[in-house]
């Protein structure tokens, strides 16, 4: 079985290989702390978008400085590794802890993935955009945010109980 948690060095040789065989790579990036419906629907949507699905997942310290210091609830490891479980996911980026902007657009410029999906309403939309810019790419939005179905919101019903 090919390994589906791998480095960005990793990845970069992989993604040659897949534009070689002339296929699209469709990329998104996240989280994904506690998996829910959300989660699994914007992942489906986003494979739609061409033949190889690339997540990218963020540091457990990237997490901390963007969520709280009570996120995330499960480490990257047991994040990626849940994902790999997924027939929808191709591959999972296990991501450094980036400290800007142009460490992900290096990133992304190597990876040169087609697409790079988002859902409607993500506040890193600009970013994105101005990345796919960079490369040639689109920014798609695959999926309106579901109500009620956020990490966040499930965090919050069960500190409730």
């Amino acid at each position: 079985m090919v390994e589906k948690i791998i480095t960005s060095e990793e990845a970069i040789k992989i993604s040659k290989q897949i534009q070689t065989a002339g296929k699209k790579i469709v990329l998104v990036g996240g989280c994904f702390d506690i998996l829910h419906i959300g989660h699994i629907t914007f992942l489906e949507e986003a494979k739609k978008q061409g033949d190889v699905l690339f997540v990218l997942l963020e540091a457990d310290e990237t997490i901390i400085k963007t969520k709280g210091p009570t996120r995330p609830i499960n480490t990257q490891q047991d994040r990626a590794k849940i994902l790999t479980h997924l027939t929808i996911v191709d591959f999972v980026i296990s991501l450094p802890p980036f400290v800007d902007n142009n460490a992900y657009d290096m990133l992304i410029n190597q990876l040169k993935p087609a697409i790079i999906a988002t859902t409607a309403g993500d506040p890193y939309r600009s970013h994105k955009e101005r990345q796919a810019k960079l490369i040639g790419a689109n920014v798609v939005d695959v999926l309106e945010p579901i109500s009620n179905k956020s990490t966040t919101k499930l965090i919050a019903m069960l500190e409730e109980l």
